[in-house]
C-alpha cells in the first residue's frame, strides 16, 4: 500500500514439513487479452498491491478471469502453495453472531470485497 512502511510488519507462511518450493508451468494466455493482462498487472504494481520479485522460490501461475461486468480479474493459482501450508485449526465465525456483536456500536466500517477471489 502506498505510504506504508514495509518494516512495520512482515508475514511468513508456516509450511508443512516435507514440502519443497514448487514452480508451476506458465499458462498460455489468449493473445487477444495479453495487453489487457499486462495493463492489469502494471496497475497493481503502481498501486503497490504487488511488486516484482527476482528470485521467487514458489511460482504460481496467473489465471485471467472475466468478471460479470466485462472487466478482467487477475487471479493466482495457489493450489500447490495451499497444499504445503497447514490448515487453520479454528472455525470461521458465524456471520449472524458478528452482526449481532456489531449492533451495539455507534460506528461500523466495512471492507469492499468486490475484487476478492474465492
Amino acid at each position: 500500500m502506498p505510504g506504508l512502511d514495509q518494516s512495520i510488519v512482515k508475514h511468513r507462511l508456516p509450511m508443512k514439513s516435507g514440502f519443497r518450493p514448487f514452480a508451476q508451468h506458465p499458462r498460455k494466455i489468449d493473445a487477444k487479452i495479453v495487453d489487457t493482462v499486462k495493463e492489469e498487472i502494471e496497475k497493481m504494481i503502481r498501486a503497490c498491491f504487488i511488486r516484482p520479485c527476482r528470485y521467487a522460490t514458489w511460482i504460481s501461475s496467473i489465471v485471467p478471469v472475466w468478471k460479470k461486468n466485462g472487466k478482467l480479474r487477475i487471479c493466482i493459482d495457489f493450489r500447490d502453495l495451499n497444499r504445503a501450508t497447514p490448515k487453520d485449526e479454528y472455525p470461521m465465525p458465524i456471520t449472524e453472531s458478528l452482526i449481532d456483536a456489531a449492533a451495539s456500536h455507534k460506528m461500523m466500517s466495512f471492507l469492499d470485497g468486490n475484487a476478492r477471489y474465492n
